[in-house]
């Protein structure tokens, strides 16, 4: 799944804080998922499904939450889309990723609704 970001929500005693959390060089990067295609035993329809794996977070996202998306590296990228990859393999993949390498900064609370499809989202505090 490709992305430049991702929003985790810091709890605070005022309340929870969003954050917006990317790669320092604010470069697109990958995370890692799982997709299936299934039918619904009930009605027959088809269903495409997808999730983000997570992991533990890294020395960025740790202040912010317990958890974090699994960034691939560029090299990962075709590790992970191999079907012929050891499953070890794949797994020894899903760690956090350098915290060096990323940032993180509060921004608007109007990322809190789907309705707010804005760049201002993005905006830091």
């Amino acid at each position: 799944m490709p992305a430049d970001g991702f929003f985790e929500w810091q709890v605070t005693g005022q309340g929870k804080v969003p954050y917006r959390i990317l790669l320092k060089n604010e470069e697109l990067f990958t995370f890692a998922g799982l997709w299936d295609e299934w039918a619904d035993k009930g009605t027959g329809e088809v269903l495409h499904t997808f999730t983000i794996i997570t992991t533990e977070a890294n020395d960025v996202v740790r202040p912010i939450h317990d958890r974090m998306p699994v960034i691939l590296s560029p090299e990962a990228e075709e590790l992970w889309l191999d079907e012929h990859e050891p499953q070890e393999d794949l797994l020894a993949l899903l760690r956090p990723y350098k915290g060096e390498e990323m940032k993180a900064y509060p921004v608007s609370p109007l990322v809190n609704s789907p309705l707010n499809n804005v760049l201002e989202i993005l905006n830091s505090l």
